[in-house]
């Protein structure tokens, strides 16, 4: 077996301080040490990555809500049963908390025999039911048995109860989702505290998960992938990556999938161009290519198969059927005797399962094959590689995606596969780098109390680049920023810009045009589309504070991605020793942004491409000569400028008027000036019509 490098799209250095692990006199780490501060919250949204330990940061939570604030139940509601095992009883005394966490086994309802969906789901709404009229406080439950328990006990039932939602991205703010819509029908009762956790806050179709008047009365407590993985005590690297096969995907997984790690196998959907459609099949070729098979282990039902080097590999077949071997397999999983196991198993294999809420600390590797049905998929994925375990110095994500047929037709089918790869992968890039504070540079500009600016200094005639290494964030500050004014836009920008970015990289015109339309200036995408995508997504904000909102995500998006190449190059410089890791090198890259600049300013940063970086790395990856016709598939496709921002294109042709003296012109060299004159000429084609029709 012959391994090819695969170029990462992202890659992190971790600092290995430790901290994330270390626990206070009741037993909590910083991020449930967060949480707990703000238990006396009506409405709580925790946005922490896994194996930060929310579950245990509910229970914590929980208790004193039930003892010390008059709640007289904890509902936990999980979207699948075997998430809940994460939330049975805990001797949390042992550790110094002033209570145990207990769930009485009758009320862990995901244990119970039995559908969640449909008629089959009645026994479980009538336990529901018996547990609100009991003495016991505690119960836990799927999402689907709580959807049905509140159409059918109605939403009074819950008065005086605490609901605590684990995975709150599969809430939506559409009416059609019924579990978001019976927490808002409890939002606008207030008769009910609510807790929401989850580690991706944005869903794969970009619906918004709360509308803007649900999500301003919860109190956020966000413990960010960066300070989780820093805090790290074993992983030292984290890369993610595509790598592009022709031909069927089996005669290629040789050539990533490494049995000597620790690795969980997604395999394709059946229903995807990317399945042969027999999945058992697929297993079986799989297990060809690690070695040769001996047989099952009778006790836990794992495939035992002998490498060429003699070591014999633990498979677990998630993907089988049959009822009896299939439960035994994933009982053997769920083991607690064997959490701490690192040779319990050494391979998983599975199609819909061992995603989000799966605990396998030892997974080194996680190998998706194709197209997965939501950009979520992809991070609850990732999550499953990003746990500290001894011995596990590096963990990667690989999507293996198909590299599109020679023809037209499927050049353009295969686009959106390769698309979810790549946004996956600047979605993670994002959500892995330090939060920002961006802040306006003016003659009055001054350093931010906690931010160190580097071995010179706060400069107040240069730009600065400060880092708070206790919580994690840069300072940088940006000329003609503007700032946001309401508490809201303030919110947003403190809170959601990775929500912004999540939308924006799933703009499919967006994302098409920047990386492979050389014709598109990037302003058309950093002011035009991700306008619109910000006054779609927060239409009750004023257009002062929708710029606002679009300057930080832009910043934020942008800055990242030239951090990251920027930290590359110093680790390039300083001859990649391990000196150089952690947030040093990723530090020292924005610094060098910096000197490079004479003024940091926002025009500066609406005029770089945010998807450059990307295509960089798929033109290394990738078949030059396909490449080239998906560049000219994609080119070939014009985006039609809508009234709305053929308006905004307008009023930024009237900016443009005011600093040169002239309108733009449909002639001009310059990208961007065209684009902001077809704003104009479609503008005044709109009131032509509208006049000549009265």
């Amino acid at each position: 077996m012959t391994i090819n490098p695969v170029i990462p799209a992202v890659s992190l250095r971790t600092g290995q301080t430790g901290q994330s692990a270390r626990t206070n006199e009741l037993g909590m780490r910083p991020m449930q040490e967060a949480v707990y501060e703000k238990r006396g919250e009506q409405y709580l949204l925790i946005k922490s990555p896994p194996a930060s330990g929310k579950s245990r940061a509910l229970m914590f939570v929980a208790l004193d809500k039930l003892v010390h604030q008059g709640m007289k139940k904890a509902l936990i509601v999980v979207p699948e049963r075997s998430i809940g095992g994460s939330f049975m009883s805990e001797p949390l005394s042992k550790f110094g908390f002033w209570a145990d966490w207990i769930v009485q086994p009758k009320w862990n309802l995901c244990n119970a025999p039995g559908s969640d969906e449909g008629q089959v789901a009645r026994s479980k709404v009538k336990a529901v039911g018996e547990f609100l009229k009991s003495e016991d406080q505690t119960l836990v439950c799927t999402h689907a048995t709580f959807r049905f328990a509140a159409e059918e006990l109605g939403i009074a039932a819950f008065d005086g109860c605490l609901v605590a939602v684990d995975e709150f991205h599969h809430v939506s703010a559409d009416p059609k989702n019924r579990l978001g819509y019976y927490l808002n029908q409890l939002i606008s009762r207030g008769e009910t505290h609510i807790i929401a956790m989850t580690g991706s806050y944005f869903r794969g179709d970009a619906v918004a998960v709360l509308s803007p008047e649900d999500e301003g009365k919860f109190e956020t407590v966000t413990y960010t992938y960066y300070q989780q993985l820093n805090g790290y005590q074993y992983l030292k690297e984290l890369d993610l990556g595509y790598y592009f096969y022709t031909g069927p995907y089996l005669d290629a997984i040789d050539r990533v999938l490494d049995g000597t790690r620790k690795t969980i196998v997604h395999i394709p959907n059946v229903n995807s161009r990317e399945s042969t459609t027999q999945k058992h099949k697929e297993v079986e070729h799989i297990l060809s290519v690690l070695g040769d098979w001996e047989g099952e282990n009778i006790e836990t039902g794992f495939h035992l198969v002998r490498r060429a080097d003699g070591r014999v590999l633990r498979i677990a077949d998630l993907v089988e059927d049959e009822p009896v071997r299939r439960n035994k397999v994933v009982s053997a999983l769920k083991d607690p005797a064997q959490k701490n196991n690192r040779d319990h198993v050494d391979i998983i294999i599975a199609l819909g399962m061992a995603k989000e809420g799966f605990d396998w600390i030892w997974c080194e590797q996680a190998l998706t094959v194709g197209y997965r049905s939501s950009l979520t998929e992809i991070i609850q994925i990732i999550g499953r590689a990003t746990r500290d375990a001894p011995g596990k110095t590096r963990a990667e994500f690989i999507n293996l995606i198909a590299e599109p047929d020679a023809s037209q037709e499927k050049v353009t089918d295969a686009v959106n596969d390769m698309l979810k790869a790549i946004a996956a992968s600047l979605l993670m890039e994002q959500v892995l780098t330090p939060r920002f504070e961006f802040t306006p540079k003016t003659a009055e500009s001054a350093p931010l109390d906690g931010y160190d600016y580097g071995e010179e200094g706060y400069k107040p005639n240069g730009t600065n680049v400060g880092f708070n290494e206790q919580t994690g964030q840069f300072h940088m500050e940006i000329k003609g920023l503007v700032s946001p004014k309401s508490p809201e836009a303030q919110r947003i920008c403190r809170e959601d810009l990775n929500e912004v970015v999540a939308s924006f990289v799933q703009d499919k015109p967006s994302l098409e045009h920047g990386l492979f339309d050389e014709e598109t200036a990037p302003q058309e995408l950093t002011q035009v589309r991700l306008g619109k995508i910000i006054r779609d997504r927060y239409p009750e904000l004023s257009d002062e504070d929708q710029e606002a909102v679009r300057q930080h995500a832009v910043a934020a998006f942008n800055l990242t991605q030239k951090g990251q190449k920027a930290a590359e190059e110093v680790t390039q410089a300083a001859g990649g020793e391990e000196k150089i890791g952690g947030n040093t090198a990723l530090i020292e890259g924005m610094r060098k942004i910096a000197m490079n600049v004479r003024d940091l300013d926002i025009d500066l940063i609406d005029a770089i491409n945010p998807f450059e970086e990307a295509y960089k790395i798929l033109a290394r990856s990738m078949n030059a000569e396909t490449l080239k016709q998906v560049q000219e598939v994609i080119a070939g496709r014009h985006i039609a400028l809508t009234i709305e921002e053929a308006r905004d294109l307008a009023k930024r042709a009237l900016l443009f008027k005011k600093e040169r003296g002239r309108l733009p012109e449909l002639t001009s060299p310059d990208a961007w000036e065209r684009k902001m004159a077809e704003g104009v000429a479609v503008l005044a084609r709109k009131k032509a019509e509208e006049r000549a029709n009265g």
